[in-house]
C-alpha cells in the first residue's frame, strides 16, 4: 500500500507518495554496467559492506540490464554477474543491449547494428584478436562469435527476465507504456522505449525503478528511479537501495573510458 511521507528526493510538485517494500525485504537495484568490470567489482563490494552494516532482512538485487556492450570488458561482467548469484539472491533483467546480442548469433541485420552500438567492445572482450576481428565477413565473424562464447553466457542472457515486481515497485530495464496494465506490456516496450514514458505524468499505482536513458545523475522521484549514470563513459556506476520506504543512493566512481579501456 502507498504511504506518504516526506522525502529528500522529491523533484517534482507531485503529492509526496512513497511506495514501500513488504516488510523484512530490502532490494538493491543496479543501473546499467555495460561492460565496466572494474565498476560492478567496486559495487559489489559497496553493496555488500550496506547490507552487513544493516538489520538482517530478505534481501534481493536486481541488475536493471545492459550488462554488455560499449565498455572494454563485457565478457568479464557476465562471468561475475553468474558468480555473485551463487553467493545470494541476484535477479537480472534483460535489456535492449542483450537483446541485439543474442539477435546478433542468427541475423545479419543485427549483427550490423549490435557492432554499431558496442558490439564491437563486447566481442573484443571474449578470445578474439582485433585484427582477426577487423578482416572477418559477417558470416565468419557469427561462426567466430558461436565458436567462442561460451554456451553459459548465451543460457545466462536467455534467462534473464523482463519485468520484475516486489511490493509498490515495479524494475524494468528502459520503462513501461503510460495506460497499458503491467501484464498487457510489451517486451519491446520494456526493454526500449524511451520518451513516452519519462515525459509522462508520474500517475501509476506503482514506482518505476529503470535505467536505459543516461543522466549526470540519478533521476529519483516518487513514483520514478532511473539510474543509467553512463557507466561506459562517465565512470559513474549508481544503484538504489530500498527498504520499508526508504531509499537510498549507492554510487562507485572508476575513471572514465579513456582511461579505463
Amino acid at each position: 500500500m502507498l504511504k506518504r511521507l516526506r522525502t529528500l528526493f522529491e523533484t517534482r510538485s507531485a503529492p509526496d507518495v512513497i511506495p514501500s517494500l513488504p516488510d523484512g525485504q530490502r532490494v538493491y537495484a543496479i543501473g546499467d554496467i555495460h561492460g565496466r568490470c572494474d565498476l560492478l567489482c567496486r559495487m559489489i563490494a559497496r553493496i555488500e559492506a550496506d547490507e552487513a552494516g544493516r538489520d538482517p532482512a530478505d534481501s534481493t538485487v536486481i541488475l536493471l540490464g545492459d550488462l554488455v556492450d560499449r565498455g572494454p570488458d563485457s565478457a568479464g561482467v557476465i562471468a561475475t554477474a553468474r558468480e555473485w548469484a551463487k553467493r545470494r539472491r541476484v535477479r537480472i533483467l534483460a535489456g535492449n543491449h542483450e537483446e541485439m546480442f543474442l539477435g546478433s548469433l542468427e541475423r545479419d541485420e543485427t549483427l550490423r547494428h549490435f557492432l554499431r552500438h558496442g558490439g564491437r567492445e563486447t566481442l573484443l572482450s571474449y578470445p578474439i584478436a582485433p585484427d582477426v576481428y577487423s578482416r572477418a565477413t559477417l558470416e565468419e565473424l557469427r561462426a567466430i562469435m558461436n565458436e567462442v562464447i561460451p554456451a553459459e553466457d548465451i543460457a545466462f542472457m536467455q534467462g534473464m527476465e523482463d519485468r520484475i515486481q516486489i511490493g509498490d515497485y515495479v524494475f524494468v530495464h528502459a520503462g513501461v507504456r503510460p495506460g497499458i496494465p503491467l501484464e498487457d506490456q510489451k517486451t519491446s516496450d520494456l526493454r526500449w522505449i524511451r520518451g513516452e514514458f519519462i515525459d509522462a505524468p508520474e500517475n501509476r499505482e506503482f514506482a518505476v525503478v529503470h535505467g536505459h536513458t543516461i543522466l549526470e545523475s540519478p533521476h529519483v522521484s516518487p513514483l520514478r528511479i532511473s539510474l543509467d549514470t553512463g557507466a561506459y563513459a562517465s565512470g559513474l556506476l549508481t544503484a538504489v537501495g530500498l527498504e520499508g520506504t526508504a531509499r537510498w543512493l549507492i554510487s562507485v566512481q572508476g575513471e572514465p573510458a579513456a582511461a579505463a579501456a
